[in-house]
């Protein structure tokens, strides 16, 4: 005979919360990023109460900070003087394998996770943990799912028996700096070189021709003499407008090998934000990766010009610092991250001042 009023509060109590609280929210697509490491995102449609739908892309990390604050605030066994109740379990970490296997294996268990945490007591939907992880942030709205703005191979070729006068109207940019693409999609550039725009790919990117190749190349790093007609683009919606605020999705690490026989310069370009501090492993990993060498070491150079190496995270937020204070003095893309790296093999200590 208890159920019957429980049950009524229950629903009188989803009467009162708010149209915006979520109710139901499944994983939609996963999505690559190519941070300094690989990593994925899941795509997530959330439903509110209200009606309403938006999508909102969460790490794994993310939900496995989500479920230990839970534990923490609502567990029986948490010190904390709220409410308590029985959590769903959360998928564990796997530390070895495919990551795009593991990312495709967990759709299905984090669906059951957000299913049986939506459905917890109205409070639960009410706290400010589930709201904030839950709720659309401003880089999730700026977000354009991949499949409308995924980079397409170039298909294209310019017919090179155009007349001089059709080249000097056509779409054109300068390069500002010199870019060294890291894919077979991507267009080396050389300072001063004139590509011709042949469309946007997304908010960043331009495709383009310079010297008979065509690739794709970061629009940071040239300057637009002509620039596209507003229809010529892949993006939907057309090109954003506003060009100056937007932060740029990819950015540009330069990093350069020393080797007895010269410097070996190269652009390494991430989706990542230029304010992340990437972890000693990471770093070291993709450098690896980039110079197709194992036995490395990273370096920085300090104000005096000497190289230093980094063995460590804390040497990681050491360089980041550093370079904070020489970064005024540089000028770069915008898109460039303000340090730099320097690569070494790790059993060449010559190249360290060792003068006491």
């Amino acid at each position: 005979a208890m159920a019957l009023p429980r049950q009524l509060r229950d629903e009188s109590d989803f009467e009162q919360l708010p149209d915006n609280v979520p109710v139901s929210a499944t994983v939609a697509d996963i999505e690559e990023k190519k941070g300094f490491i690989v990593y994925y995102l899941f795509v997530i449609e959330v439903k509110t109460k209200g009606g309403s739908r938006y999508l909102i892309y969460r790490r794994y990390r993310q939900f496995f900070a989500l479920h230990q604050s839970l534990e923490q605030k609502f567990s029986p066994e948490s010190p904390s003087e709220s409410y308590t109740c029985a959590l769903p379990p959360l998928p564990g970490k796997v530390f070895m394998g495919n990551k795009q296997e593991i990312a495709e294996s967990r759709i299905p268990e984090l669906n059951t996770y957000m299913k049986r945490l939506l459905c917890l007591p109205t409070w639960v939907l009410l706290d400010d943990l589930v709201r904030m992880f839950f709720y659309q942030t401003e880089s999730d709205s700026l977000q354009v799912p991949r499949a409308l703005r995924r980079l397409r191979p170039p298909t294209r070729k310019i017919k090179t028996e155009k007349p001089k006068t059709d080249l000097l109207s056509s779409p054109r940019a300068e390069a500002v700096f010199d870019f060294r693409g890291n894919r077979s999609l991507e267009l080396n550039l050389k300072a001063g070189d004139v590509i011709f725009l042949l469309r946007r790919i997304n908010a960043d990117w331009l495709e383009g021709t310079v010297k008979d190749r065509i690739g794709i190349f970061p629009e940071s790093f040239v300057k637009i003499i002509k620039s596209l007609p507003e229809s010529d683009s892949d993006e939907e919606g057309g090109p954003s407008k506003s060009r100056g605020g937007a932060q740029s999705s990819y950015s540009c690490l330069r990093c350069h090998l020393l080797q007895p026989e010269g410097v070996n310069t190269r652009d390494v370009c991430v989706e990542e934000d230029l304010s992340i501090q990437p972890s000693y492993s990471d770093l070291l990993a993709r450098m690896r990766d980039v110079f197709r060498i194992e036995d490395i070491a990273l370096n920085y150079r300090d104000q005096e010009g000497d190289l230093v190496r980094i063995l460590d995270d804390e040497d990681v937020t050491l360089m980041v610092q550093e370079c904070k204070h020489q970064g005024t003095m540089v000028k770069r893309p915008v898109n460039q991250f303000p340090w730099e790296l320097l690569i070494t093999h790790s059993n060449d200590l010559s190249v360290y001042n060792t003068e006491c």
